[in-house]
């Protein structure tokens, strides 16, 4: 693996995500909702940060954000030095590649008209048009496999699938436009436990197998701690508590961490 870049992959800095409050007959607005508040935080190459809290702590609200699906209120996001967040839809495409989101809901997120083999091959007619069908069928073979799929499972239906595989199909569309950071949104918090160490040993092995970062989002402090090199910790829109993932998840400081700790069971 290729030595780390001086500048972060990703650096957050004082981001503000807020939502008008209407009430009232005339929906006037009465308020802001401040979803996020003042967060700042970096990625490096290579590397997972755990971004943990609540439903409706922010967490969500952050990965869609950096990945323009909501749009910032304030603050810098910098990939690779570069402002995303005040850039047009079409300056960001080029991005998308090297920015993958991994949702919550993989069959939500996957169109149940189509095969698999359709759903990862459309993401590799959008970014490598220069592939011929064979090539990209061939390419969407190698995916399946190194998600632990089999390639015949390419003329298959996402409604065939356990949660599991579909996740494991969601995984394999990010993997094929050769990306630098996967957004992992609560990627396993609808998956039985047995089957969220899984899919939690498979990012950490493409991980180390392709250079990856991860940005990991959960509100299970026990899932983040087995992935993470550090953790950030958000309570109502702010990042109450932040370091390398051993030193918060062992002897946290804050009140709300030491919360979310006794709430879950271990992850074997």
């Amino acid at each position: 693996m290729s030595s780390p870049s001086l500048t972060p992959l990703l650096e957050v800095s004082d981001l503000k995500i807020h939502f008008p409050i209407h009430s009232g007959l005339l929906r006037r607005q009465t308020g802001v909702f401040k979803a996020v508040d003042g967060v700042s935080f970096t990625v490096e190459a290579g590397k997972t940060v755990g971004l943990v809290g609540e439903s409706g702590s922010g967490k969500t609200t952050i990965g869609r954000t950096l990945v323009k699906l909501i749009k910032a209120t304030s603050g810098e996001a910098l990939w690779k030095g570069k402002n995303i967040l005040p850039m047009s839809e079409k300056s960001f495409r080029p991005l998308r590649r090297q920015i993958q989101y991994i949702f919550q809901d993989p069959f939500g997120s996957l169109n149940p008209r189509m095969t698999v083999g359709r759903i990862i091959g459309e993401a590799l007619e959008i970014h490598f048009r220069e592939l011929s069908s064979s090539e990209r069928e061939t390419r969407v073979a190698s995916l399946l496999q190194r998600v632990g799929l089999k390639p015949e499972m390419m003329r298959r239906y996402p409604h065939e699938f356990s949660g599991g595989q579909r996740q494991r199909i969601g995984i394999a569309r990010a993997l094929a436009v050769e990306p630098e950071l996967l957004i992992c949104d609560e990627p396993v918090s609808a998956l039985d436990v047995s089957v969220q160490a899984q899919i939690v040993n498979l990012l950490q092995d493409l991980q180390e197998e392709l250079g990856l970062a991860l940005l990991f989002i959960a509100h299970d402090l026990a899932v983040v701690e087995h992935i993470s090199d550090s953790v950030l910790v958000l309570h109502h829109g702010n990042i109450v508590e932040s370091g390398p993932a051993r030193e918060v998840l062992e002897n946290p400081k804050n009140a709300y961490t030491r919360d979310l700790l006794a709430a879950v069971p271990r992850l074997d």
